[in-house]
């Protein structure tokens, strides 16, 4: 083979991958580098790749954190209610450690006014470790070794699809900043949904001690006062979303309904020890979780009850303190047991049944 051949493939190839490596950088859809570039959008709508790279490169004071039931509020809402300049912190299944792994990196660099936490009751019973590993995640973009970003920087998918995509949405499209991660428009919010989607179980499990997921608590409840404890500064707002009656009718049957009481109860008294931190308690709002057009499944609702949560926060309503907070759960455990009894009652005969048990053997 003539070797000026080789020589010049060689050369074009090379230059071939150092303006692929160029144009992926200056552009950036990932956002690993550097934040939007004058002119383009920051278009947010893939969290597992773009959530650390943001939080990492743009300029904010404040955060929106948590699971998927937090990405379809409208970033602005907080930004004009609170004075503060906002972006999502978004991990979809909403581990503790995971969402402290994300407001670690946006510590880094940034002194935050606000934090707006949602806690999932089901994180809190979650093992405290990230899980970014186990779950896939592309980790040569949450580490800081530009080395292993060949596989971003040198990514076809990231050429011909992802640049354009930004591109697009930038020029063509209607997309809103405000709307990062929102994935509400895709979706349908109605009693016939969420009575599609719950797979009741045919019989109720013993139920749990209430210490069940103790060490889960306890590991996960000093991740978060550290969080607290190491930034004074900071006002951190605590939320617990408003899970449907389904919900509550699902983890009663599953037998865990007084664990997730007991850990909401102890994860409650705890932060409120800590000056800068404010807690709300959604979950007992009835007009919210017993309408079941607000869902399409037994916990994702709908934008406008993330919109209704903002103006609560903001007006300080349903605030737990250290003198109320006792009484309030109480009300919600027996309101809880309210609704496996009664409020589900009306809708037995609509509901779908898991015809095998825990064991995959038929009922």
């Amino acid at each position: 083979m003539n070797p000026n051949f080789i020589k010049t493939f060689l050369i074009r190839s090379g230059i071939l991958l150092v303006i692929c490596i160029i144009i992926t950088i200056i552009f950036d859809p990932f956002y690993q580098y550097h934040q939007p570039l004058p002119g383009l959008k920051a278009v947010l709508t893939d969290k597992e790749y773009q959530c650390i790279g943001s939080l990492r490169t743009f300029d904010y004071d404040s955060v929106i954190v948590g699971s998927s039931v937090v990405e379809n509020n409208y970033n602005g809402w907080y930004d004009q209610g609170f004075d503060c300049k906002t972006i999502k912190a978004i991990r979809t299944y909403g581990a503790t450690a995971d969402l402290c792994f994300l407001l670690d990196a946006a510590f880094e660099d940034h002194d935050l006014k606000y934090v707006f936490y949602n806690v999932d009751t089901s994180a809190l019973d979650a093992d405290p470790i990230p899980t970014y590993n186990l779950t896939g995640c592309p980790l040569y973009l949450y580490d800081k070794n530009y080395f292993n970003d060949i596989e971003y920087v040198l990514n076809k998918s990231v050429l011909i699809e992802k640049i354009p995509y930004l591109l697009a949405n930038s020029f063509i499209g209607d997309y809103d900043e405000n709307n990062s991660y929102n994935w509400a428009q895709w979706k349908e919010f109605n009693q016939d949904m969420i009575l599609g989607l719950y797979i009741r179980k045919p019989s109720i499990a013993p139920m749990k001690e209430k210490t069940a997921y103790q060490e889960q608590l306890d590991g996960n409840l000093a991740l978060l006062t550290e969080q607290v404890a190491n930034h004074p500064e900071t006002e951190f707002k605590f939320f617990f979303p408003p899970y449907s009656i389904f919900y509550w009718d699902n983890i009663y049957r599953n037998g865990k309904l007084e664990a997730y009481l007991y850990d909401m109860e102890q994860a409650v008294g705890t932060l409120l020890t800590y000056e800068n931190v404010e807690v709300y308690y959604f979950q007992n709002a009835e007009e919210i979780i017993s309408n079941l057009d607000n869902y399409m499944d037994i916990l994702h609702f709908s934008p406008d009850v993330n919109y209704w949560m903002y103006e609560q926060i903001a007006a300080g309503n349903y605030r737990l303190t250290a003198d109320n907070y006792m009484d309030v759960l109480e009300d919600m455990r027996k309101l809880a047991y309210r609704i496996v009894e009664e409020d589900v009652l009306p809708y037995e005969d609509l509901i779908k049944f898991d015809l095998y048990d825990d064991n995959d053997k038929l009922f």
